[in-house]
């Protein structure tokens, strides 16, 4: 199952392309994107038993002559957690130890953008970090392992732009700060739920700019902390609630960590991609 936010309103991808929920369900469900995790459970089984075949309604009209606004996956998650230093070769570029605990801090929801939604770029040096995002689906207290990945509601793609300076303000760095400004978490576009996956826990990943260079490409095997063990240590604090979002770090490959440097300009645009996901567009723009 894969659902979206086009022009502010939940969608469900079918053989035809994509059909608006409240429509389709006959109003069983209704057209926020975020009331869709209020009853995952519900939704999720409605969704996959969903036909476009035999649905009353016609696809939404989409590409050239049909306006189609991008909005992030989740619109308004309670919490958003990331977590940093979780791919070994970008522990070993930044020159850092493999951690013990993962580094974890939040990016602020007003950061949430869509795909094909430029980006301001503010005075600074803007970086990119290709992550995969979990979601997840009901309410998480003191998870095991084992039953982790029954807490996820699906699985998108997410940047978590970065201005470094900000970012690295002392005496005590400023991560949630440097990585929150308007449009710094682009997100999308689609959630595909878990079951599409083979193996959820091995997916490439990347991004580039477009008709430029590959900025990164990994595996998502590669991380230090995997989707069970962090939704494990997460709530061990932290209750989880349906709709969070976890972006799970970035492999190798940063601006700030290469020689020389390289940031984000007005003009490029950036292509992230994640296996069995799809690709988020996100053009960066001048103040």
């Amino acid at each position: 199952m894969r659902i979206a936010h086009i022009d502010g309103r939940l969608a469900i991808k079918g053989e035809q392309g994509y059909y608006d929920v409240a429509e389709a369900s006959g109003g069983r469900f209704g057209p926020d994107p975020q009331t869709a995790f209020d009853d995952w459970r519900a939704f999720s089984t409605w969704g996959r038993q969903f036909s476009a075949s035999s649905s009353p309604v016609a696809p939404l009209q989409m590409g050239r002559g049909a306006h189609t606004g991008w909005g992030p996956a989740v619109p308004r998650p309670a919490q958003i957690f990331a977590v940093g230093l979780n791919y070994r070769d970008h522990i070993a570029e930044s020159q850092l130890n493999v951690p013990d605990e993962p580094a974890v801090f939040t990016k602020f929801r007003t950061s949430l953008t869509g795909h094909e939604s430029g980006v301001t770029l503010p005075e600074g040096l803007v970086d990119w970090e290709a992550e995969l995002v979990a979601v997840i689906g009901r309410h998480c207290h003191r998870a095991n392992r084992d039953t982790a990945w029954s807490y996820v509601a699906g699985l998108t793609i997410g940047q978590d732009l970065s201005e470094r300076r900000l970012q690295l303000t002392g005496p005590a760095p400023q991560f949630s700060l440097g990585k929150s400004y308007p449009g710094f978490a682009p997100l999308g576009p689609e959630i595909v739920s878990t079951d599409e996956f083979t193996d959820p826990d091995d997916l490439e990943l990347g991004c580039k700019l477009e008709g430029g260079e590959i900025l990164q490409k990994s595996r998502t095997s590669e991380m230090v902390f995997d989707i069970p063990d962090l939704i494990t240590r997460l709530s061990a604090v932290c209750p989880l609630l349906p709709g969070d979002l976890i972006f799970t770090g970035t492999p190798a490959g940063v601006g700030g960590a290469r020689t020389p440097q390289k940031f984000l300009a007005p003009g490029d645009v950036l292509i992230t991609w994640i296996e069995g996901i799809g690709t988020l567009r996100t053009p960066l723009l001048a103040p």
